[in-house]
């Protein structure tokens, strides 16, 4: 079955393809595109994306996630005796591993050490923000977080292609006030 998602490289390419003010003008003023046909295809992606992190989760019976509003998946397995959540603003230090969820291994603590970022201040994924205030220090989590609340359209140009969820198995090692 052809996906919408399977036809964005073509996408894409059209896109980028048109190089002259004319062409941009061309696709700019499409009679037929209108702002219906983009939520329509938002729509029809957002769904497509759902369907495969179901699929994903069927595979994974023992993976308990709790989903929220964004679509965010998310399972605390080793729960600390903390019970002082991440808040906005408070600097929080993590290791990590991220995955798509064919397995593939993208980035991880191992190779690059900890990171730190400050919770709803720092450019990275809503979907991270999100999750990581809903835990304690010393709690390990793992995080689904849908293409649109990771890095989009268009990936991170290096190892997340376009439109793909990723996968956070997350440990929260410390909060510290600014």
């Amino acid at each position: 079955m052809l996906r919408l998602k399977d036809t964005y490289p073509l996408f894409l390419f059209f896109l980028f393809a048109c190089n002259g003010e004319e062409d941009k003008n061309m696709i700019l003023n499409d009679p037929n595109w209108t702002q219906d046909s983009s939520s329509d295809m938002n729509a029809q992606f957002t769904a497509e994306e759902d369907e495969e992190i179901q699929l994903f989760l069927s595979t994974h019976p023992d993976w308990i996630m709790t989903e929220t509003g964004t679509g965010l998946r998310y399972m605390i397995y080793s729960k600390s005796e903390s019970t002082d959540t991440a808040k906005v603003g408070q600097t929080v230090t993590v290791d990590f591993e991220i995955s798509l969820l064919n397995g593939d291994i993208c980035y991880t603590s191992n190779s690059k050490g900890a990171e730190s970022f400050i919770v709803e201040k720092s450019d990275i994924e809503s979907g991270l923000h999100e999750g990581i205030q809903k835990m304690c220090v010393g709690d390990k989590a793992k995080f689904i977080i849908p293409s649109h609340a990771a890095h989009g359209l268009i990936g991170d140009t290096e190892k997340i292609p376009p439109l793909s969820p990723v996968i956070y198995d997350i440990e929260l090692l410390k909060i510290e006030n600014l």
